[in-house]
């Protein structure tokens, strides 16, 4: 690969389409305003670093501490309670706009490709399936360690994930985002939750064609191809392509248009469907509720039975496994034994079989019926499943909340039914949009949209239970 340096931006000669609204005005600015958008970056990289590593440095806080008492506790909440919830809804709304423009891992591998060795990607590393088995064990180990409460296990999980990200830069590619393109544990999740939203860069293929200036080259950090760009899935929306070739803008479209479109890579929405049905409905559903959930205390209390009246594998009530691989904070007094972890795993691994397998087996049932294909139907549901992760990440926001008195469980509730219930009527929305054009027979179409009605009905009801213990 050559060494040559990629210009950071599109050249200075690059004009907007003609007719630019207000919309591509923004997408414009983007491109324009590039040494600001750097500045930023290097902004939210500092907090980021600052909010990951101090408090570790901290002692920890004694019990009496509360969110606005003690500098560890209060960067857990701007993580956990804030960051990272309100990035999903960022998602939703505007796309991968937090990708390109504030990520810190983005900015760092990008930094680190540009000064780095500058191999070709291996194919090994191009395969699609690592998003979900990134986001699969990253989410399970951070259930482990506890990764949404002690800052050591914040550390291991982020900081381990940006050092990794920045020895993938450093290693392939020139400048470009080698890793969010294909390794990164939120990048599926992400292109996921990108097709909801309103905004999105477009090429123009008919000014593409039109257009009879020099051909210039584009820095498109995540690797696109720009000729056919036309949805959110995989752009990450910082705006460098703005105006190439007067053929790229920013758009405006309605949300959730893109799972309307005919995939151009159906193994691409094979993998999305499978990230949604098995990773967010599955694993991530389960990660939200297993702590509170009066299954996995049956379940642990039938397993330290059985080991204690079978006198084999005593070992497992023992805790002397490792805080990188259990959580283990005895000034805390939170210390899991070995058959904790063993009942986690078991929960959230049976939990994603059964969810996951029952949502699969209707999906299939219903494209049958329909004649359209089971992950087109599976991705009608991408609107829960972002409001799954929300409402999911949001609990931590609400209950340290608590520990500043503001908790107002009858609201909460409401706005959470609330939520839940929008996201299920916009998934029907869009079922019903796609089952009008399904080839099938009418009845067929009803029977598949039924199906769908209870896949989505299963997962509030889950939720719902949920809600009645917590």
């Amino acid at each position: 690969m050559s060494r040559r340096l990629i210009p950071i931006a599109v050249s200075p000669a690059a004009q907007p389409p003609a007719g630019i609204d207000g919309v591509a005005r923004w997408g414009e600015a983007l491109r324009r305003h590039r040494g600001w958008v750097l500045c930023l970056q290097w902004a939210v990289v500092l907090l980021y670093l600052t909010l990951v590593i101090l408090p570790v440095l901290l002692p920890p806080p004694p019990e009496s501490a509360r969110l606005l008492d003690h500098l560890t506790l209060f960067a857990q909440f701007l993580f956990w309670g804030i960051w990272w919830p309100f990035v999903i809804l960022s998602v939703m709304l505007s796309g991968r706009l937090w990708c390109g423009t504030l990520c810190p891992e983005g900015t760092l591998t990008e930094w680190a490709s540009r000064h780095g060795l500058g191999r070709s990607i291996p194919r090994w590393l191009r395969w699609g399936g690592w998003p979900l088995l990134a986001f699969v064990w990253t989410t399970v180990w951070g259930q482990l360690i506890s990764v949404y409460e002690y800052p050591r296990a914040t550390l291991l999980i982020l900081g381990g994930s940006t050092v990794l990200a920045m020895g993938v830069g450093w290693v392939y590619g020139r400048g470009k985002r080698v890793w969010c393109r294909y390794l990164c544990p939120v990048s599926g999740v992400f292109g996921l939750l990108a097709r909801l939203a309103p905004l999105h860069y477009r090429a123009d293929a008919a000014a593409w064609r039109a257009h009879a200036g020099p051909a210039q080259r584009v820095d498109c950090p995540p690797l696109l191809d720009l000729r056919h760009l036309d949805a959110a899935a995989d752009c990450h929306a910082c705006g460098r392509c703005s105006g190439h070739r007067q053929a790229i803008a920013l758009r405006g479209r309605w949300p959730g248009a893109e799972l309307l479109q005919s995939a151009r890579d159906p193994q691409a929405r094979l993998q999305a469907a499978l990230l949604l049905v098995y990773g967010l409905f599955g694993v991530a559903l389960a990660a939200f509720q297993w702590s509170g959930s009066p299954l996995w205390v049956a379940l642990k209390q039938a397993a330290v039975d059985a080991v204690l009246e079978g006198g084999l594998g005593l070992w497992l009530l023992e805790d002397t496994a490792p805080w990188w691989l259990l959580t283990h904070e005895p000034q805390a007094q939170d210390v899991f034994l070995w058959i904790d972890g063993l009942c986690i795993l078991v929960y959230i691994g049976t939990a994603t079989v059964l969810v996951g397998g029952l949502l699969h087996l209707l999906l299939r049932i219903a494209a049958r019926c329909s004649g359209l294909d089971w992950a087109q139907l599976a991705l009608t549901m991408t609107p829960l499943g972002a409001m799954t992760l929300f409402v999911g990440l949001s609990q931590m926001t609400l209950s340290q909340l608590r520990t500043v008195g503001l908790a107002w469980p009858s609201f909460v509730l409401a706005a959470r039914l609330g939520l839940l219930g929008a996201a299920t009527l916009w998934s029907l929305a869009i079922a019903g949009m796609n089952l009008k054009r399904a080839p099938g027979q009418a009845a067929g179409r009803w029977l598949a949209g039924l199906l769908l009605l209870t896949c989505l009905l299963l997962m509030d009801g889950l939720w719902w239970r949920h809600f009645v213990h917590a």
